[in-house]
């Protein structure tokens, strides 16, 4: 089991944070046709309840947003990653497909509007992961982006270095087609801990209906 520690300097900014993590065995598939479908549904309700402009209104989105200032970052810039989705949903741009178990937890940051990070626990070295604050001039290999000044945003590190942020994950520990142990990692910072553990338990129904056809083990903490 991964030992997941916050900082001292992560409470101070935001002493309401509260976290969850799902690990699961996983069988990962390159598409499934009924969560996108999911997806679709989801997409379609977004663009007649939220703006570009009311979405910052959503009590976890505005909570990520504000502890991206309290740490140093303009949310503006380096968006969160559940902003982010939302924002190409509402200008009628397609989601990104990638593989199940991303798209997955691509629905559920869409559904709670958390920055919920995704990860092939296998890769992650150590037992202990902790979520702090990135550092002037950290290395960090983003997803799909290069290297990403993270300086100022809260990051998730294990023993060598850092592999999640709200805004994205790292390539060395990314989830990909052959993952077979997930970590998923939900990021509370507006402090609503029965909206975070109904985000928790979504990912799991959704794992136990799209990547986890051999009954493998799910476990929240």
């Amino acid at each position: 089991m991964i030992h997941i520690t916050v900082s001292q300097e992560i409470r101070t900014v935001c002493p309401n944070f509260i976290g969850a993590a799902i690990q699961a065995q996983i069988t990962n598939t390159p598409y499934s046709q009924g969560l996108w479908e999911e997806i679709d549904c989801i997409c379609q309700d977004y663009k007649q309840w939220y703006t570009t402009k009311t979405i910052k209104t959503i009590p976890s989105i505005q909570a990520t947003r504000e502890i991206y200032k309290l740490c140093g970052k303009d949310p503006s810039r380096y968006r969160p990653s559940a902003e982010a989705l939302i924002r190409r949903i509402l200008k009628g741009q397609d989601l990104y497909q990638i593989d199940t178990a991303v798209d997955l937890i691509n629905l559920a940051s869409i559904a709670c509007g958390y920055s919920i990070g995704g990860f092939d626990a296998d890769k992650i070295t150590g037992n202990n992961i902790e979520l702090g604050i990135g550092k002037p001039d950290e290395p960090y290999q983003a997803i799909g982006r290069g290297q990403l000044n993270i300086q100022g945003l809260p990051v998730y590190r294990d023993e060598l270095g850092g592999i999640g942020t709200p805004t994205s994950d790292n390539e060395r520990t990314k989830i990909q087609p052959q993952t077979t142990n997930l970590l998923a990692l939900i990021n509370g910072y507006d402090g609503r801990k029965e909206h975070v553990m109904h985000c928790a338990t979504y990912i799991q129904d959704l794992l136990k209906n799209y990547a986890n056809s051999d009954g493998g083990q799910i476990t929240m903490f």
